[in-house]
């Protein structure tokens, strides 16, 4: 059975998903915790009120609201009433002869002597309403306005009568009522807020919870089945991996909170940690998963959106202890606090005072490239004002010649600050220059020129903007052709250059997804088959959350399988 979790246990990151461990999904067909057991009996906890007679304080609520519906929808009546009389009667004096004012002005005298029946005061609009009725009465060329407008008081009279009636007795009226829909609406969503507390909580981190409502949104998750093991949807003869249950699914939505926050792991991973079973287990699906997949496989497995939901969520994350980096200050270092480097790949910037953390800290993580390929990427967050700095010393240092950017400065909130500059600029010692800025249809091409000393190199900066917000691309061949420029651009680059530096906002979710088409791209060109469950645990072995919602796992096999369809007709050709 496939079901959906409710959107009060879903919190939203810029790519991820997130729901306590310790707490059981809420599904959208349960009932609320506030339902009857039986006649007259309610579920443990529920708090009665015996005021008024026993009355509960939820029923004085609802009786308060439809009283105040009543007289809403009584002074609506009574405002069309007086308005279809106002105006049937300045149509009788208008056609008598007089002006418009003068007509209105009459017809609210008539207003005032129909008042004078109910309201034992004074007239309000003059006193002379009761000669004014007998000229009305002696008026016989247009005396059927008259009986027209006094018809069709009574008819409203008599309508709202038993509207009203009906309302107040049964609950509808003659027809259904927005108002009291608003309200039912309004007191079962309290009903629903009472029983479906949010489920993820963060309290072991300090202002954790704020940092991801900086975070946007992202779309929907797939419908997935939570109730089966999804693994073993896939094929058992090309997919290898180690047995885990659901809470050791560390790449899952359910226990994301405990890839953040594993008991047990008190030491970074790579120095002699000692790892909990279930790291254990998350270490270990990572070093040995695997999926090869032949061109037809691939094909066929890019449109099987279920079994791909399957792999993804079954893919630990591998997300970094938040605990791992307690240093005073790094606060500011981090544009997100729940997104950190894992420890045993991270950059590290050469400083004067080695033992000062601060100063040899940013949010970056070396990643290997095909074949293995040691240090060939260095995916990192998106510069914030306090970290541009260290930023361009990383570039320097790491003599990368290609920065390749895949996000906008602004999505809602800032995504990255704008490091470059229009003209030239200096920061850390280092003097960046631009040379020349070429605007394609889905990027753009910087070329700065960076000087340090006596030292001068080049270096490319890709700023792919093609790539919406909260969304996969539309289109997968912009995306290739930015995959292929860089490609060529590196080749063309000195043997003595460094990493190739990508990064998004958070330096996970499409920095992942770029990443991963490059390396599959040469596996598919070199090997004529891709492993894209390999290339996505290698990636997050070294850079926990790499391609980090399901539906950019999916546009990664949407993507080859275009690639590999272009291979093949240019092979025919």
């Amino acid at each position: 059975m496939t079901r959906r979790l409710s959107s009060s246990t879903r919190s939203h990151t810029e790519d991820s998903i997130f729901l306590r461990p310790d707490e059981d999904p809420v599904w959208l067909d349960e009932p609320t915790k506030v339902e009857k057991i039986g006649d007259g009996a309610t579920k443990k906890g529920a708090v009665s009120d015996c005021k008024d007679g026993g009355q509960s304080q939820e029923g004085e609520e609802v009786f308060i609201h439809k009283v105040y519906a009543f007289f809403v929808e009584l002074q609506c009546w009574a405002a069309l009433f007086i308005s279809s009389q106002v105006t049937g009667y300045w149509v009788f004096f208008v056609l008598e002869g007089n002006g418009p004012l003068s007509s209105f002005y009459k017809a609210l005298q008539v207003m005032d002597f129909y008042l004078g029946f109910f309201l034992p005061c004074q007239a309000i609009f003059g006193t002379d309403s009761t000669v004014l009725m007998k000229e009305v009465q002696n008026t016989t060329q247009h005396n059927w306005i008259v009986s027209g407008t006094a018809v069709i008081g009574m008819t409203i009279f008599v309508i709202m009568v038993i509207h009203m009636v009906s309302k107040w007795c049964y609950g509808t009226g003659l027809w259904s009522s927005a108002s009291s829909l608003t309200i039912s609406r309004e007191i079962g969503d309290r009903r629903q807020s009472v029983s479906r507390q949010p489920s993820f909580t963060l309290s072991e981190w300090t202002d954790a919870q704020e940092d991801l409502m900086e975070l946007d949104p992202v779309p929907q998750t797939p419908v997935f089945d939570m109730g089966t093991e999804t693994r073993m949807e896939g094929d058992a003869s090309t997919l290898t991996v180690t047995p885990v249950g659901l809470q050791e699914r560390r790449g899952s939505n359910v226990s994301l909170t405990l890839d953040m926050c594993t008991p047990g792991c008190t030491e970074p991973y790579g120095y002699g940690a000692q790892l909990s079973p279930r790291d254990q287990s998350a270490q270990e699906y990572l070093r040995q998963g695997t999926h090869v997949l032949t061109p037809a496989m691939l094909h066929t497995r890019a449109m099987d959106d279920q079994s791909l939901q399957a792999e993804f969520y079954e893919t630990p994350m591998n997300f970094v202890d938040p605990k791992e980096y307690n240093y005073p200050g790094l606060v500011r270092k981090n544009r997100y606090k729940t997104i950190l480097p894992n420890t045993h790949s991270r950059v590290i910037l050469k400083s004067q005072d080695e033992d000062d953390f601060l100063s040899t800290y940013i949010n970056a993580n070396y990643l290997k490239g095909y074949g293995d390929e040691e240090q060939a990427y260095i995916a990192t967050q998106g510069p914030t004002v306090n970290t541009v700095g260290d930023f361009w010393r990383m570039v320097w240092q790491e003599r990368s010649p290609i920065i390749v950017m895949i996000t906008n400065l602004e999505e809602k909130n800032e995504k990255c600050a704008e490091y470059w500059p229009e003209d030239t600029v200096t920061h850390e010692g280092i003097e960046i220059t631009v040379v020349s800025v070429t605007q394609e249809d889905d990027y753009s091409l910087r070329v700065f020129t960076l000087k340090c000393g006596d030292q001068e190199r080049t270096l490319r900066h890709y700023w792919y903007t093609s790539w919406p917000d909260q969304k996969t691309p539309d289109k997968a061949p912009p995306l290739l052709e930015l995959v292929q420029q860089v490609e060529g651009a590196r080749e063309e680059a000195l043997p003595s250059s460094g990493p190739i530096i990508v990064h998004c906002s958070a330096g996970i979710g499409r920095t992942g997804c770029f990443i991963a088409t490059s390396i599959l791209c040469k596996q598919l060109r070199t090997e004529g088959v891709v492993d894209i469950l390999r290339t996505t645990c290698q990636l997050r072995l070294d850079r926990g959350g790499m391609i980090q919602t399901c539906e950019q796992y999916q546009f990664v096999h949407h993507v080859l399988s275009l690639y590999e369809k272009q291979l093949s007709h240019s092979a025919e050709e």
